[in-house]
């Protein structure tokens, strides 16, 4: 299977082409999102999010790319932390992704679309009693009625 690869704008003087990854694209837009205050984390399966918690950080997950005559479309799929404001944390992801990506392929970033999928909470602390999952206040483990 062919990986898809786009083919970077060069100078006259070039001895040959240069294609990158799109893969690549998805880490430098993912890397940049995560960088913007305000931002939990990106979309990820359910085995990305284990290999996270095991310390295993997964770059370009939550990123989606399409190109077209305007330039390259993005679509960014965000978790944010409870309280940010939506509008301003979106407008730095979009300002942020476009930006690097210009900076490191010097390609055109047409849109940036940033797709908010849910809000995080900062609140750490559970509110089970380990020693009381079910509520039962009442009853002692082990005691017989």
């Amino acid at each position: 299977m062919a990986e898809e690869t786009i083919m970077l704008s060069q100078n006259s003087e070039s001895l040959g082409d240069t294609r990158v990854n799109v893969r690549v694209l998805d880490i430098i837009a993912g890397i940049a999102a995560q960088e913007v205050d305000g931002v939990a984390s990106l979309r990820g399966s359910l085995s990305q999010r284990a290999q996270e918690a095991f310390g295993r950080r997964l770059h370009g997950k939550g990123v989606e790319l399409s190109q077209n005559e305007d330039g390259l479309d993005v679509d960014v799929f965000v978790y944010l932390n409870y309280g940010v404001n939506v509008p301003k944390v979106a407008q730095e992801i979009q300002q942020r992704v476009s930006s690097q990506i210009a900076a490191m392929t010097e390609l055109v970033v047409h849109d940036v679309n940033v797709h908010v999928e849910g809000m995080i909470s900062s609140k750490t602390s559970s509110l089970i009693d380990p020693d009381n999952l079910f509520g039962d206040d009442d009853t002692e483990m082990g005691a017989k009625k």
